[in-house]
């Protein structure tokens, strides 16, 4: 899918550059563009490129889409199947069928499409090799050879990318994913078809989930890092009991998330951080496009509010404003999911049986699906808070143990 191109400005140096062109990165640019900054997307691989995703979009995400955006929807999540490491499974239907299956691949491109539509130009196969500020201007080096100057760098090059460790940014947990994108028969595609499937696993915070794409699942497991070998069993496990093992997946990767220290850096001078590059990323689901499609806009509207500034005190004003709107907007629900993840963590069981076996508890759950509320306002309930401080009272229970109550 080609990506429309803008030329170049006159100007040596850029207004902002945005480095990665994933939902945090397109949305920053594009924002960044819509703003009048000369702006400048940089992406490492060729677009359309394959990204280790779930590819699911819940209502937080389908809200902060650019309108008009072309979206191929592959499927709509209307049924939730919850299993406790293959037993107990007990499935229940949405009130407003919100959750839209797509593939990470189509949707960065026609986020990167929206981008340029709005003036940003865009260079892929284009990888960052360094970066550094000297007074007000930021200089990008990258394999193409000449150095690249700007007066805002927004870096949304993943969780590992070089603009995150620039920042400085601090990690809380670190989880490593293992997906496959596995080709199914019609019978299949027709079992699957309009339901997900989130299965409690045998390690402490992990997970199974299938998701329907026509005549592909993406099917994965996730757990904390330093478990590859029990996770690679799980997996494997997972996927023959689902019958997803039989073919040869057309992709099978895994990948490294992770979720950002309260208090980690979100700027360093004129240099910023959105999405996966920042560590925004829910604890419990590990869900993280809403995340960056929201820190993305936040950075894009900030580089224009640094651009603005008259001197080095406002850059500062600017950046520790886009600081305190990240935590007003997506800090809250990173701090309730954390405090849910050790519940479940701890229990899984008792989260399973407080979806699955209480109505009240699976109607905030839809709710936070379709975009109604957030996990703050889940975890605020009188349910929630006395789940969680049960949760920590009793001992540990790994998913495969009987569930409490």
């Amino acid at each position: 899918m080609p990506v429309p191109s803008h030329p170049s400005p006159t100007p040596r140096t850029w207004d902002v550059i945005v480095v990665g062109a994933g939902p945090a990165g397109a949305t920053a640019a594009r924002v960044a563009a819509g703003n009048g900054c000369a702006t400048l997307l940089l992406e490492r691989a060729t677009i359309p490129r394959y990204k280790t995703c779930g590819g699911g979009l819940i209502g937080a995400s389908l809200a902060a889409l650019p309108p008009g955006l072309p979206l191929n929807v592959l499927d709509t999540a209307g049924l939730f199947t919850f299993a406790l490491n293959g037993r107990a499974e007990r499935t229940r239907t949405s009130r407003e069928p919100t959750c839209a299956l797509v593939f990470r691949s189509e949707l960065d491109a026609a986020l990167t499409e929206a981008a340029a539509a709005a003036g940003a130009t865009v260079r892929d196969a284009t990888a960052l090799t360094s970066l550094d500020q000297e007074g007000d201007t930021v200089t990008v080096r990258t394999n193409r050879g000449d150095p690249l100057r700007a007066r805002v760098v927004i870096g949304a090059d993943g969780s590992a990318g070089r603009v995150a460790r620039y920042v400085g940014v601090r990690c809380a947990q670190v989880d490593l994913a293992l997906e496959v994108e596995a080709p199914v028969d019609a019978r299949t595609a027709d079992r699957w078809r309009g339901r997900v499937l989130l299965e409690w696993g045998p390690l402490p915070g992990s997970f199974g989930w299938v998701f329907p794409k026509g005549d592909v699942c993406t099917a994965g497991v996730v757990a904390a890092r330093g478990t590859p070998v029990a996770l690679r069993a799980y997996k494997d496990d997972f996927l023959r009991r689902h019958g997803l093992d039989t073919a040869t997946p057309l992709h099978d990767t895994g990948h490294l998330t992770r979720c950002r220290q309260p208090d980690s850096p979100l700027a360093r001078g004129r240099v910023l951080v959105a999405g996966d590059a920042a560590a925004l990323l829910d604890h419990w689901s590990r869900e993280g496009i809403s995340y960056a499609l929201r820190s993305g806009d936040l950075a894009g509207r900030a580089a224009a509010r640094v651009l603005a500034a008259p001197d080095e005190e406002a850059v500062r004003a600017a950046t520790d404003h886009y600081g305190r709107r990240i935590d007003e907007v997506l800090g809250a629900e990173m701090r309730a999911s954390a405090t849910l993840m050790r519940v479940f963590a701890r229990n899984p069981a008792l989260v399973h049986t407080a979806l699955t076996r209480l109505p009240p508890m699976w109607r905030r759950l839809d709710a936070y699906i379709a975009g109604h509320s957030g996990v703050a306002e889940i975890m605020t309930t009188p349910l929630a808070r006395a789940a969680a401080a049960l949760g920590t009272a009793l001992p540990a229970r790994p998913a495969g143990g009987p569930p409490h109550g």
